[in-house]
């Protein structure tokens, strides 16, 4: 009677690795959260750092007697927004990105762990099975 034995062992391995899966996939799922305020905070940094650029930028066109509502001074204005503007969304593309690759990869341990459960229900109604019939 061994067999029941083991099928009770073999049953309990995979819902063990299910258990294990549920948790990892939670820890990838807490990494991508983090991730993503890690990217808000980039992201705020650097919209603060563009907007003291461009203050500096402005007083330094004023300051050379330039007219920045027309001409090169507006367009040099123009381009330093558009860069920052890029630079923003390119952190914003790059967080999202980890993010969501995190979370896959938590959807991908899940399932492995979803997997390794009924194989192993299946192995131990096999075991089962196979014990009944020697009986």
């Amino acid at each position: 009677m061994g067999f029941i034995l083991q099928a009770f062992g073999q049953q309990q391995a995979g819902a063990e690795a299910d258990a294990v899966s549920k948790y990892n996939q939670q820890v990838k799922d807490r990494e991508a959260q983090a991730v993503e305020q890690r990217t808000m905070v980039e992201s705020r940094k650097q919209a603060q750092a563009a907007s003291r650029k461009m203050s500096e930028l402005r007083a330094g066109l004023g300051a050379s007697g330039a007219v920045m509502t027309a001409g090169s001074p507006l367009a040099i204005v123009k381009e330093q927004a558009r860069q920052s503007e890029l630079e923003n969304l390119e952190i914003g593309r790059e967080g999202y990105i980890k993010s969501e690759g995190l979370r896959e990869e938590g959807k991908i341990v899940r399932r492995q762990g979803k997997t390794a459960k009924r194989a192993a229900n299946i192995q131990a109604g096999a075991t089962l099975l196979t014990g009944f019939a020697r009986v």
